[in-house]
């Protein structure tokens, strides 16, 4: 038999057991009869490990921050609103660490007059005097401010309180910034809610713009009848703008609207009928 023919032949021997096998015959038996080796059992390819699924863990997120979280002006307002007097008021301030200036201030620099006077006047920041002595409109300005309230018989000592919008001294005299404008304000709310003036006397443009939230300029606030509305309120409250004393002793010639606004706040306090003093004229 040639080697072409034999080829042949084992190739066909091949696939017969090939179909005996998937047949079911005893293939040990049937390989014998054509003398062909029985092919050595496949061994099964080693299986990895099954791995048991790792336990998931929970992603950790950032904790959210609490809606109501601490903030100085959120801490302010919390302080303002406990205070149910004006010197409670007054200790809520002095206790409040949440505006900056109070590190570099000396001393807290809250009120001066009267707690129960009907007319309440605020002013702008404390300087270098008001620093040192404690209290607001001091130095040379605060002299000119209570000799003008008093041609009209205001004066701290009978019918007046004053206060500030900020209550520490910034350095070096500077404006102070909005944050820390921002940082008292609601003490500021508190004490107009506490006090309900009949007239509320803002001195000069920072303290008008500040408590009116307006941003005119005080020659278009000055002179004219004005109102602090604040939710809270239950009615409007009586305000007048003034320019401030420190800006007269800058520029005398200023000061006929000075005396204007001055009769113009007189006639005023007339008609509300707050108390006053007899002037010493």
């Amino acid at each position: 038999m040639s080697q072409t023919a034999a080829q042949d032949e084992r190739a066909a021997a091949k696939a017969l057991l090939a179909f005996w096998r998937a047949a079911g015959v005893d293939m040990d038996e049937a390989e014998s009869v054509f003398g062909l080796p029985t092919p050595a059992p496949q061994r099964e390819a080693p299986r990895e490990a099954q791995r048991e699924p790792l336990p998931r863990t929970a992603k950790t997120r950032p904790a959210a921050r609490s809606a109501d979280k601490s903030s100085p002006i959120s801490d302010a307002r919390a302080l303002a609103q406990a205070a149910t007097t004006v010197q409670e008021l007054k200790a809520a301030v002095e206790s409040y660490s949440g505006c900056a200036l109070k590190a570099t201030a000396r001393t807290t620099v809250f009120s001066d007059g009267l707690d129960e006077a009907e007319v309440l006047v605020i002013g702008e920041a404390p300087g270098k005097e008001e620093d040192e002595q404690g209290k607001p409109f001091v130095g040379r300005s605060g002299k000119l401010l209570d000799r003008m309230l008093g041609t009209i018989g205001l004066s701290r000592q009978s019918n007046i309180m004053i206060s500030n919008t900020i209550y520490w001294r910034p350095p070096g005299n500077r404006d102070p910034t909005q944050g820390e404008t921002a940082s008292c304000m609601p003490f500021v709310e508190r004490l107009i809610e506490l006090k309900k003036p009949k007239l509320l006397l803002l001195v000069g443009k920072v303290a008008a713009q500040t408590v009116l939230k307006r941003e005119d300029a005080i020659s278009r606030m000055r002179g004219r009848r004005l109102s602090y509305q604040r939710d809270g309120l239950a009615a409007p409250v009586n305000a007048m703008v003034m320019l401030h004393p420190a800006y007269l002793l800058r520029r005398p010639q200023e000061k006929k609207l000075a005396w204007a606004d001055l009769m113009l706040l007189e006639t005023w306090l007339g008609e509300l009928g707050a108390p006053r003093d007899t002037p010493p004229f």
